[in-house]
């Protein structure tokens, strides 16, 4: 037999191994029913945020029809390429989804599990594009969804194949927790560096509530006595990037620049580097040098500032007039500190409050960028308080290359196991 029938003699319809839509509220539900609604939103790729609040069934909305048990899949009809997918874990309690979904029960000798794992996977991806129809309301029918092809595996197979990604995601899930957590001790270090700093012996300075004479009113409210709260523009040169004219005319050198995209909050990204035309002169007063710091001057309004340090990652690279080059004088200001302190609440309070804001955008000038205050401890002390940033974001690193490292896992498991790519041998349970 060939490959190919092979592979189709090994699929099967959705509709064998699971019921869609089996239970929905009659329409004569009593107005005061409770139960907690399940929106399309509180789905996303495998996983499933439950509702805290119950609400009753008069101010519910009208799609609020589809009855959820422990053991359902959830799939989106509407917009399934979001794969607003989920396996539910439900309490002993009601939960009623949305119209927008199709609820796939288990039959028996199913599970549920490796539905789930089934309907996220490239093979079916591809077949619910085929089913789709509208272009505004992009949807599938529940007609459709039981037209799906998975694998026909006998269910010690399924429930294997569920158990191995299921760990996959719960390594995810942990990594997940952990990376949030570690950000949050970030935030929490860097709260107290820039109001408490750090003693030449390595230690935080007390709090003010405990030792008062260590600290001095400043326009950034209580700083340490040794520090002093400066303008940026007294310990730095400030200077715009070029200004795009729609199209570069050749002529001069080509050179790659900075966009505000690839200036991001704490770190570049360099994967899209647009190149432009310039004579000597604008090269040589906007060639970006190591150490120069980055920072935006629009976006998105929790994000304007940016500060990023660049260190030569592109051999003669300039930047373009949204975003800023900030350089540093180095026996006022060290460039990592600079950075830090204008990813730290200062920064951000600082950049939100000056800002000119329309709708979800915001943009600040350079009189303004001139103006941030900074609370400069000592040379020395700028450079203790960045090694201990950099030691969070050393750690933060690794958990996201770890991340990185599981999500590229469960792929790969799933288009190997999914797909019958590489065969188990899984025993069988005797037969009574």
């Amino acid at each position: 037999m060939s490959e190919s029938k092979k592979t189709a003699s090994a699929l099967q319809p959705l509709g064998s191994l699971v019921n869609v839509d089996p239970e929905s509220l009659p329409l004569g539900t009593a107005p005061g029913y409770r139960f907690r609604y399940i929106d399309i939103a509180s789905a996303t790729n495998g996983k499933l945020l439950l509702p805290d609040d119950t609400i009753e069934y008069r101010d519910a909305p009208s799609r609020a029809r589809r009855v959820v048990r422990n053991g359902d899949v959830l799939m989106s009809t509407v917009r399934p390429n979001l794969k607003a997918f989920a396996y539910c874990r439900l309490p002993p309690e009601d939960f009623v989804a949305s119209t927008g979904f199709a609820v796939l029960r288990a039959k028996e000798g199913t599970d549920p599990q490796f539905v789930l794992y089934s309907i996220l996977s490239d093979d079916v991806t591809k077949q619910i594009e085929r089913y789709v129809v509208g272009s505004n309301y992009p949807a599938i029918n529940s007609s459709d969804v039981k037209r799906l092809l998975i694998r026909q595996l006998s269910s010690a197979h399924q429930k294997h194949i569920a158990e191995i990604l299921s760990t996959v995601d719960e390594a995810i899930e942990q990594t997940e927790a952990l990376i949030a957590k570690t950000q949050q001790i970030k935030v929490g270090l860097m709260h107290d560096l820039f109001t408490r700093g750090i003693t030449p012996d390595g230690q935080l300075r007390p709090p003010r509530e405990e030792a008062p004479h260590l600290y001095k009113e400043s326009p950034l409210g209580w700083i340490p006595k040794e520090w002093e709260a400066l303008q940026l523009g007294t310990m730095s040169e400030i200077v715009s990037g070029v200004t795009l004219n729609g199209t570069s005319s050749r002529g001069g050198i080509e050179v790659p620049y900075l966009r505000v995209a690839n200036v991001q909050d704490g770190y570049l990204d360099l994967k899209d580097v647009k190149t432009i035309w310039v004579d000597a002169s604008q090269l040589s007063k906007l060639a970006l040098r190591r150490g120069d710091v980055l920072m935006n001057e629009g976006g998105d309004f929790d994000k304007l500032g940016r500060g990023t340090v660049w260190n030569e990652e592109i051999v003669l690279c300039i930047h373009q007039n949204h975003v800023f080059r900030v350089r540093p004088r180095i026996e006022l200001l060290r460039s990592q500190f600079l950075a830090y302190w204008s990813q730290s609440e200062f920064g951000k309070k600082y950049f939100v409050l000056s800002s000119k804001q329309s709708t979800n955008l915001a943009s600040i000038n350079s009189t303004q960028l001139h103006q941030f205050l900074i609370g400069r401890p000592s040379s020395l002390e700028q450079e203790t308080i960045e090694m201990r940033l950099i030691s969070a974001d050393s750690q933060l690193d690794a958990l996201q290359d770890e991340l990185e490292k599981l999500r590229r896992l469960r792929t790969g498991l799933m288009h190997d196991l999914l797909t019958g790519r590489v065969r188990m041998k899984v025993s069988e349970p005797a037969s009574a």
